[in-house]
């Protein structure tokens, strides 16, 4: 589940990164991608 939560989050930064939509939007699903990966780690 977390692991997929993660995938989405990252497939929608890469998306947005490439057509250049919402600049800080991009920079927001990466720091949730990045924190949801966190804890999963701390998790674990």
């Amino acid at each position: 589940m977390l692991w997929t939560i993660i995938g989405i989050l990252l497939v929608a930064w890469l998306i947005l990164f490439l057509f250049k939509i919402a600049g800080g939007l991009i920079h927001i699903l990466l720091v949730i991608a990045l924190v949801v990966f966190i804890a999963k780690m701390i998790r674990s």
